[in-house]
């Protein structure tokens, strides 16, 4: 079934006329249009795309099942005409801000304005054989990076400067950008989960902690990998295997009909009882497509089954503050039977002397 068919499904279940998207992931989804304006209108049979004059071309050649509308700097106006005689109207509020909602009401007097949350994104969730295929394209580029990157990295580098070197050498991989601001974070940085990368020279004895990945096609890849400065000593080393057991223990359980909080559940417990669950303070993961985070996610309050199809991260940490942390990080798709991991940079402690 297509992706509009889908929607135009859930469209009917929920008793709406017609659909109104602007948030780009979204219309890239549905449509194909990769430009950075505009908005799409999806009713029970008819399919508009809204853009100004810059995007047209592009859209009509990206767009192939949509109806191209020159709106200008009139967006409203130019819906408001495609639109004449819709009841209902459902509407995605985690990217319409309130000015555009006002424009929106005020354009559309007589329709009813629905606010519909995870509307689209909920059928993103289960990714389709292309986009599997893209998402390994770009896990493939971002571990052939890290790679030629982690053999390469000394003690007195810039944390920023690794970041750099990782983001370049994905480029020259076949990546269009970076999925996200890296996360480069040594010594006692590395107890901050988002510590993004400073100037900060790396030294001996210390743990590196890099959060990366790359966008392919719109795809983009999440990996994490912590290594060591120097031989590690004996507490680098426990912590290090109760996280690595910790991301081992998940892969193992996930398969289909797992609720979001129970994979959470599986690392949160091994890090209590090793005696470290107050330094795990974050979710376990998140799916990953389009967006560098999709639902569902893997926390402690998520309900949602996985489901074939679904690719979600694993990413187990122990954070302590004021002496470093790790995190280890993997991309896994849900498969009939289980999981498949889809990284594939090696998760063993890697010393940098």
């Amino acid at each position: 079934m297509s992706r509009l068919k889908k929607l135009r499904k859930r469209m009917l279940s929920e008793g709406i006329d017609a659909y109104y998207s602007m948030a780009p992931e979204n219309r890239r989804y549905l449509s194909g249009f990769t430009g950075s304006t505009a908005s799409l209108l999806i009713l029970a049979q008819e399919a508009y795309l809204l853009t100004d004059f810059r995007y047209i071309e592009q859209a009509k050649q990206e767009a192939e099942n949509f109806t191209v509308i020159n709106a200008g700097n009139e967006i409203f106006t130019a819906l408001a005409q495609v639109s004449a005689g819709i009841k209902r109207l459902g509407f995605e509020g985690d990217y319409l801000n309130f000015l555009d909602y006002s424009r929106l009401r005020d354009a559309l007097p007589q329709t009813e304005l629905v606010y519909l949350p995870h509307f689209i994104t909920d059928l993103r969730s289960r990714k389709d054989p292309m986009e599997i295929s893209l998402l390994r394209r770009a896990v493939d580029i971002a571990d052939q990076a890290w790679g030629h990157i982690s053999d390469s990295i000394r003690i007195g580098q810039k944390e920023e400067d690794i970041a750099l070197d990782l983001e370049f050498t994905m480029r020259r991989a076949g990546a269009s950008g970076a999925a996200f601001d890296f996360i480069v974070a040594s010594g006692k940085r590395s107890a901050l989960p988002h510590g993004r990368a400073s100037s900060k020279l790396i030294q001996k004895g210390e743990f590196l902690t890099v959060d990366f990945g790359a966008v392919y096609q719109g795809y983009c890849s999440d990996i994490t990998r912590t290594l060591v400065l120097g031989e590690p000593d004996e507490r680098q080393k426990e912590i290090y295997e109760i996280v690595l057991a910790a991301n081992q223990a998940v892969i193992d359980t996930l398969q289909p009909g797992l609720k979001g909080r129970e994979a959470d559940a599986v690392a949160r417990n091994l890090i209590c009882k090793a005696g470290y669950g107050e330094f795990f303070g974050h979710g376990l993961g998140h799916a990953v497509g389009l967006s560098v985070h999709e639902k569902p996610s893997l926390n402690q309050s998520e309900e949602t089954l996985l489901e074939p199809g679904m690719v979600v991260t694993v990413e187990p940490g122990i954070y302590i503050p004021d002496w470093g942390g790790v995190r280890i990080e993997d991309m896994v798709m849900i498969t009939e039977e289980g999981c498949e991991v889809l990284t594939n940079s090696p998760k063993s402690l890697k010393v940098i002397n």
